[in-house]
Parts: structure tokens; C-alpha cells; sequence
């Protein structure tokens, strides 16, 4: 299980790294808006992962609020943004 633990960070880690870089060089304020839903979706699988690992469950009231401020806050982006051209 150890195993499969490194296997699963390392490729976690390698996906917010490359996330991350979409964050700080997306040429629109959508495409950082999808690679932050990103982020968030990447720590809710962490924690998952972390939870299955360690057969520990009090991390999963963890991973729906993480959920709920997911929807919220990319429904209020999408519903409030402003075009990039008219900035």
C-alpha cells in the first residue's frame, strides 16, 4: 500500500505543479478560473487518497466543503467576470 501511496502523491504533485503553471500563465481569466477548479479538485483527490491510506474518515467533511466552495465560487466567477477585451 505504500506503494501505491508514493505512486499516487508523486502524480498529484506533478498535476498541481503543471496547474499551477496554467494559473500563473493562462492567457484568459477563464482558462485560470479551470485550472483553479483544478487545484481544488487535485487537494479533494489528496485528501481521498489520504483518507484511504490512513482508514481514516474525519477528512471527508473536508472534501465537501472543499466541493461546495468549488461550485460556489465558479458559479459566482462565470456569473460576475467581466470580458478580458473590455478590461
Amino acid at each position: 500500500m505504500t506503494y501505491v501511496w508514493t505512486v499516487v502523491s508523486a502524480m498529484l504533485m506533478i498535476a498541481a505543479v503543471l496547474t499551477t503553471i496554467r494559473v500563473l500563465r493562462g492567457p484568459t481569466s477563464l482558462d485560470r478560473l479551470v485550472a483553479l477548479d483544478t487545484v481544488i479538485a487535485l487537494c479533494m483527490c489528496g485528501l481521498a487518497a489520504w483518507a484511504a491510506f490512513s482508514r481514516d474518515s474525519t477528512v471527508v467533511p473536508a472534501i465537501v466543503a472543499l466541493s461546495l466552495l468549488s461550485f460556489v465560487g465558479s458559479i459566482a466567477i462565470a456569473r460576475f467576470r467581466v470580458r478580458d477585451d473590455e478590461a
